[in-house]
């Protein structure tokens, strides 16, 4: 039977000759339950292979013509994969990254309570760190060139909308450094004592104290509230 000489390409990881049977089985037996799976099968032969293309499209026709299978799940999940494999270092465009997020973000609203949204998850904090990474890298960029305003806006984006990531710290620190280089005192105090708040050990606050004392301005402590991410939410 084609399909199962599919999988025993597959099993040998001869996955050119396995997705050609499988396409074999799609063909011969349109619309039919061995359908069905020989094009899951194809994206996991061409996941394998590092061909995210491929893989994206027969994902793609899988959920055109069976929404409502029960397997739907695994496409929407590996199609998510393909976008999250192709992420590059944060120095290069993050296209993919954003791919990857609202693909694993539709895994996790659609199938909650899953195995693939658990991992989904996973990935979507690994993403976000991704980019919120880049968009340090080009606050920092912008810092270098004697443009404070426009890095403000970076840095600011990333406590905006990538607060729990590791970057954090240093995004706020980035926000008392170039608001008191924009003569924005009020704001760098602001920066610092929420950086103070929630990352009191941390050598940007350490650095954020000296920069703020220096230009004679001065940090009070906190009061206590549960939680820093309501700490980030501009007020």
């Amino acid at each position: 039977m084609l399909y199962s000489v599919g999988l025993q390409r597959l099993d040998q990881e001869r996955y050119p000759e396995a997705i050609q049977f499988f396409q074999e089985v799609e063909r011969q037996h349109p619309y039919s339950a061995w359908s069905r799976r020989a094009i899951l099968m194809q994206v996991y032969a061409y996941y394998q292979r590092q061909n995210y293309e491929d893989a994206i499209a027969a994902a793609d026709r899988y959920i055109d013509l069976y929404p409502g299978s029960p397997q739907v799940s695994y496409a929407f999940y590996m199609k998510a994969i393909c976008f999250f494999e192709q992420i590059v270092d944060v120095g290069r465009d993050q296209a993919s990254a954003g791919h990857a997020l609202n693909a694993l973000t539709e895994v996790v609203q659609r199938f909650p309570g899953t195995s693939y949204a658990t991992d989904a998850r996973v990935k979507i904090d690994m993403v976000n760190d991704q980019l919120a990474g880049k968009e340090m890298e080009i606050g920092r960029w912008y810092l270098r060139r004697n443009q404070p305003l426009a890095a403000a806006g970076r840095f600011r984006r990333v406590v905006d909308q990538y607060q729990t990531t590791s970057h954090t710290p240093e995004a706020l620190y980035r926000l008392v450094e170039t608001y008191l280089t924009l003569g924005l005192t009020e704001e760098a105090e602001r920066n610092a004592a929420v950086l103070g708040y929630n990352f009191p050990g941390s050598r940007w606050y350490t650095d954020a104290y000296r920069l703020v004392t220096n230009q004679g301005g001065q940090l009070e402590q906190e009061p206590q509230e549960e939680g820093w991410l309501q700490r980030l939410i501009p007020g």
